[in-house]
């Protein structure tokens, strides 16, 4: 059976929140997340949580961050949104502690099901473990975990778990190395 894209139904999906509630979170997030050139992190993260988001302390987000569900969202401490990055979580997203998200990076907690004639929407959480970064342009996809302290690399795609402290590249993401921290007294690396 070919492909029908008429045959799309997208009633079943639950959006988590009402009508109402996600027209003024666009509104909002138009003006303050997408239009505004500011960081204002500290209003960001109250706005957010005025939106059901769980927000940590010391949460950095830059400008033209798009959030698609705040009710859906768990940021833990010192978390870092780069410019420009998505976080389309149609199921929910959780970013522990100190996870870093790169510029235009993109979390996709959707999908549809190419099996399906009716392209039928699939939705699975996404979780960041602590210490993680997801790189410039990277890309995780749903149902993914991405493991503590675990590196995608810039433009790469993972489409399956990251291991804990794994450097990971390319499309489909692949293991290329261990990470390692190095502590010097200065705070830099040498």
């Amino acid at each position: 059976m070919p492909v029908d894209l008429s045959r799309y139904e997208a009633r079943a999906f639950d959006r988590g929140a009402s009508r109402l509630k996600e027209a003024l979170w666009l509104l909002v997030s138009f003006f303050l997340f997408r239009l505004c050139p500011l960081k204002l992190s500290v209003l960001k993260c109250w706005v957010l949580r005025r939106f059901g988001a769980h927000v940590g302390r010391g949460v950095v987000i830059k400008p033209q961050v798009k959030i698609t569900f705040p009710w859906r969202l768990t940021l833990g401490d010192h978390v870092w949104l780069g410019e420009e990055a998505w976080v389309l979580n149609l199921a929910p997203v959780r970013l522990d502690n100190d996870v870093c998200v790169s510029q235009r990076v993109f979390i996709c907690a959707g999908n549809h099901d190419y099996r399906s004639p009716a392209f039928k929407l699939v939705t699975e959480p996404i979780r960041i473990e602590s210490g993680a970064w997801l790189a410039a342009g990277s890309l995780v996809g749903p149902g993914v975990s991405v493991g503590t302290h675990a590196v995608l690399s810039a433009g790469s795609v993972a489409t399956t778990n990251l291991e804990p402290y794994g450097v990971y590249q390319g499309n489909p993401a692949r293991l290329i190395r261990k990470r390692t921290i190095e502590d010097s007294p200065t705070g830099s690396l040498s």
